[in-house]
């Protein structure tokens, strides 16, 4: 039996990921209220980038942890395809989640098609992962421990789409994704914890990218992504802020209707001068006056003799 080691870098690699879930959560979070708030085409887009952010928060985290992994007795490597089609599963899955909370008509109802939904895809990233790795061995794991990682995650997805729905103010949101990270966390350490792997010594090489190799740079790009994303969002005004600026643009534009433009061919202080022709019966209350002008000789330069 191979002896496991979950932090080979000591508590870098399990802050780091922490630091990571919960920065998705947080993101993501925010998005989704922001889709909440929106309608049409804008709440389409916020769905979209809530998934994207707490997917690929969620798998930067499992394989930030996953630099930390190493089984003495053997080398590790990782199948590229494998690796990528678990973001991608975690992208999707959570984005079927936001997305019946975002267009669901029953909120209890949509809560637990999400939660269940997203919980069930994010465990199934991890285990994705993790049959990605390549060493010189058998994995097997725990069903117990196996069984209580998935539970953690449905609970934690749940969790996450109800602080969504129910959650707006920025310093709630931000202690909720320190939970979300929390929760996320110990999911992916749970399901470590079910692991057991069986050493075969070899001398063959083993397929696949190292850690160093795949890993770490794509886990870079998409912790940039989020950093990117989170400035996006910091930035770009809600709904309410867009409101306040459209009726601010009211106040200050001019009313063109007070002004009164005289009729070619009229000059003042002549026979042809205005008088104003409002009557009791004429228009209706609050309706500008109208100008009634009586004809009079045109001005057409010195008569000839």
């Amino acid at each position: 039996m191979g002896h496991l080691d979950h932090a080979a870098f000591g508590w870098l690699t399990p802050v780091l990921s922490y630091a990571m879930a919960c920065i998705g959560a947080a993101l993501g979070l925010r998005c989704t209220v922001r889709a909440l708030d929106a309608t049409g085409r804008s709440r389409r887009n916020w769905l979209l980038t809530a998934a994207s952010a707490i997917g690929t928060g969620i798998w930067t985290m499992h394989f930030v942890a996953m630099l930390g992994f190493g089984v003495t007795g053997t080398d590790i490597r990782y199948n590229v395809p494998l690796t990528i089609l678990s973001l991608l599963i975690a992208v999707v899955v959570v984005g079927v989640g936001v997305f019946a909370v975002g267009y669901g008509r029953q909120r209890a109802g949509s809560l637990l098609i999400g939660g269940l939904t997203t919980g069930i895809g994010v465990a199934s990233m991890h285990y994705m992962g993790m049959a990605a790795l390549r060493l010189h061995g058998q994995v097997t794991y725990d069903p117990l421990l196996v069984a209580l990682s998935v539970a953690i995650a449905v609970v934690a997805a749940t969790a996450a789409l109800w602080a969504a729905l129910n959650i707006h103010a920025p310093a709630a949101v931000a202690l909720a994704s320190l939970v979300m990270g929390a929760a996320v966390s110990s999911m992916h350490y749970t399901g470590m914890f079910a692991v057991e792997v069986e050493v075969v010594p070899s001398t063959a090489g083993l397929p696949g990218a190292t850690a160093m190799q795949f890993i770490f740079p794509l886990a870079v790009g998409l912790g940039s992504y989020l950093f990117i994303t989170s400035a996006f969002v910091a930035l770009s005004p809600t709904a309410k802020e867009r409101a306040a600026y459209a009726s601010a643009e009211r106040l200050t534009e001019p009313d063109e209707r007070a002004v009164d433009v005289a009729p070619p061919g009229f000059r003042g202080g002549g026979r042809g001068d205005a008088t104003e022709a409002r009557t009791a019966g004429q228009g209706s209350p609050g309706a500008p006056p109208s100008y009634a002008y009586r004809a009079g000789p045109v001005d057409t330069g010195p008569a000839r003799s």
